[in-house]
């Protein structure tokens, strides 16, 4: 099992970006995602820019992967995906179906992002007769359900794609296109300002008990805990996991990544660095602290 470096979510300045990037050379992950998956607004980075990233980085030995809009609502933005597709040198996350329908039409291998919806094993199925390499299962997709759609596949004969399972970070919820940055900020989305820059980690929402419950990152709405399925190794690696994705943070993703790294050759389970995953077993995502048994 590897690890990798998911889409960063958020909106950063551009020098904090590449920064981040070129750090993460010397961390021990496999594969980078590239790419505005949130908002096409942000444009620190433009379409040449990560293409230009994504070639340093293979270069320097990772596995790179330009990811694509999760919502797609205007031709700009087709355009946009469209160059990413055609550079030909990349794999693509595919977080709508448009990224599909590009990458089927022009041979291009694909990731089937966690956004894409993959709930039965025909439409999986489907999906790899169409390109799909590998497989990011949604947030709400625990264990179970997982394993239902890869021995559906074994029993049709189906060669299974990559399974990459997200092991670390927020989790991405839902998106819409309304962006709800701007309507907590009481400003009109075509006039935001780009304010999400001013938020590195999302904007953070609690009840009314004043208990953290959610972040907003623009069109996108994430939990706010930071979930880790380090003490889920065993049950992963039964499942034949191939990759743990690890969503970038403003501060600490390189202290996930060696606890990962760590985890991953440990002899016994290590302590838990966020929050259990209720989803990953069949239960409400936010299921509170860590069991102690996980430990």
């Amino acid at each position: 099992m590897q690890l990798s470096l998911g889409p960063l979510q958020y909106f950063w300045p551009r020098e904090r970006t590449l920064a981040f990037y070129r750090e993460a050379i010397a961390w021990p992950v496999h594969t980078l995602y590239l790419g505005e998956t949130v908002c096409s607004k942000r444009r620190e980075l433009r379409t040449r820019d990560w293409i230009a990233l994504a070639e340093e980085l293979a270069d320097a030995g990772k596995q790179v992967v330009l990811s694509s809009l999760a919502l797609i609502e205007a031709e700009s933005e087709l355009s946009a995906l469209t160059r990413l597709v055609d550079h030909g040198r990349f794999w693509i996350e595919a977080n709508d179906l448009s990224a599909v329908q590009l990458c089927r039409e022009r041979g291009v291998p694909f990731v089937a992002g966690p956004s894409l919806n993959v709930y039965n094993h025909e439409a999986l199925a489907m999906l790899i007769q169409d390109g799909l390499r590998r497989w990011v299962p949604g947030v709400e997709q625990g264990h179970v359900l997982i394993d239902e759609l890869l021995c559906a596949l074994d029993a049709k004969g189906v060669a299974r794609p990559e399974i990459e399972v997200i092991g670390w970070g927020r989790l991405p919820l839902s998106y819409s296109a309304r962006c709800f940055t701007a309507r907590a900020l009481d400003i009109g989305k075509d006039d935001c300002g780009f304010r999400c820059i001013d938020y590195p980690d999302g904007l953070p929402l609690s009840t009314r008990e004043g208990r953290p419950f959610l972040r907003i990152n623009g069109i996108q709405v994430q939990g706010d805990e930071i979930v880790d399925l380090a003490p889920e190794l065993p049950r992963l690696r039964e499942l034949g996991v191939d990759l743990l994705r690890v969503y970038p943070q403003e501060v600490g993703t390189d202290v996930a990544i060696a606890h990962l790294d760590r985890a991953l050759t440990a002899e016994t389970p290590v302590a838990p660095l966020g929050q259990r995953n209720g989803y990953w077993h069949g239960e409400p995502g936010m299921s509170g602290q860590a069991r102690p048994d996980a430990a």
